[in-house]
């Protein structure tokens, strides 16, 4: 199959940015993005809360909201696939345009407000996904979001928690989107102890249920202050939860943007939070002392990049905006060059690189 991303990107360029996604998603369920035969590096592979990776590369929440392409996804070699927002009920988010391209800042600013299909789609399709004669060996997540009209935060998390348990392999709470009013007030001590306290025990349920144990993480913001990070990691050592991805986008940064839409309300995600959020991830690690697993996120455009995010205490790394500007083939650039900076530094897998930084 000839690869016609490259030939495309012109044109996409072009077009609106939630357009171009569109088409994006469009060509990867048409096969027109040709899978990768490349095969991981196998100092790559590391078992993080209970689960084989193959690499450490994974897809953040948002490109697949809907659950629209992660088999030809996966065929790009990525280590893991995070679909969703999803929420139970659909949505259609914010009104239109809400995302906007930062060009000169390898930036993207986006306010789409959880726009989602809904619970039963995702079920749907992922059901689907799991009936094929060769379903995914590599982890699915799903990041579940609730509702703009949501009177109990807790439920709708632990509706979608319910319906999807049997058909992914992790569940992200997401409680830092900045486009959904109030939500970020979830990530306070005491709510959000509440509301782990009531998701794990419909975890343990759902479990007994289902004969498997769910790994349940929860998705910050980048925007937390010092003592905030601390009450957070504080209730997620206590409740249980099973790992922290570092970061959702930020609300802030915007100093120094060249591009005409630096203005624009919304999450800002891409080249400038890589810097925040890595110095947050390092910041997690130091009051988790390792003892909980961490995905990191937030401007990876590079094994350089994912490395730094390792080496600051990161078991998994998660990119999105950089593909936009970059293409599908950074997929396994990245991988190549991370494998080779871990033989650089002598580490013969990729857990003992984690929060390298941080070890005496």
């Amino acid at each position: 199959m000839i690869d016609l991303y490259g030939l495309a990107r012109p044109l996409l360029r072009c077009l609106a940015p939630e357009a171009a996604h569109g088409l994006t998603l469009w060509a990867l369920r048409s096969g027109l993005i040709a899978p990768t035969l490349a095969k991981d590096a196998p100092a790559l592979g590391s078992r993080v809360f209970g689960l084989d990776f193959p690499n450490p590369l994974g897809l953040a929440a948002g490109f697949d909201k809907n659950v629209e392409a992660v088999a030809p996804l996966l065929s790009l070699k990525l280590g893991f696939v995070e679909v969703g927002g999803i929420t139970p009920d659909p949505q259609p988010g914010n009104p239109k345009p809400r995302v906007f391209r930062l060009g000169k800042d390898e930036a993207v600013i986006n306010r789409l407000g959880f726009n989602s299909d809904g619970l039963e789609a995702a079920v749907a399709r992922l059901a689907a996904l799991r009936r094929q004669p060769y379903p995914p060996e590599r982890p699915i997540g799903a990041n579940l979001a609730l509702n703009r009209t949501a009177e109990d935060p807790a439920e709708d998390y632990i509706i979608g928690l319910s319906r999807l348990y049997d058909l992914i392999d992790y569940a992200t709470l997401n409680v830092s989107s900045p486009n959904t009013p109030g939500l970020r007030a979830l990530q306070g001590r005491e709510p959000l102890s509440d509301l782990l306290a009531r998701v794990l025990e419909a975890r343990e349920r759902a479990g007994e249920l289902h004969g498997k144990r769910l790994p349940v993480l929860v998705k910050i913001a980048p925007d937390l202050s010092g003592p905030e990070l601390a009450d957070i990691v504080g209730v997620a050592l206590s409740r249980g939860v099973d790992g922290l991805v570092v970061t959702n986008t930020t609300t802030g940064h915007r100093e120094g943007l060249k591009s005409r839409h630096r203005i624009e309300a919304g999450g800002l995600s891409g080249r400038p939070l890589f810097a925040p959020s890595t110095r947050m991830l390092k910041e997690t690690y130091r009051l988790t002392d390792g003892r909980l697993p961490l995905i990191g996120v937030g401007g990876i455009a590079s094994g350089a990049d994912a490395y730094a995010k390792i080496r600051s205490g990161a078991s998994l790394v998660q990119l999105y905006t950089a593909l936009i500007f970059h293409g599908p083939e950074l997929i396994e650039r990245i991988k190549s060059d991370l494998a080779g900076l871990l033989i650089r530094d002598g580490f013969t897998n990729l857990a003992q690189a984690v929060g390298a930084d941080l070890k005496s």
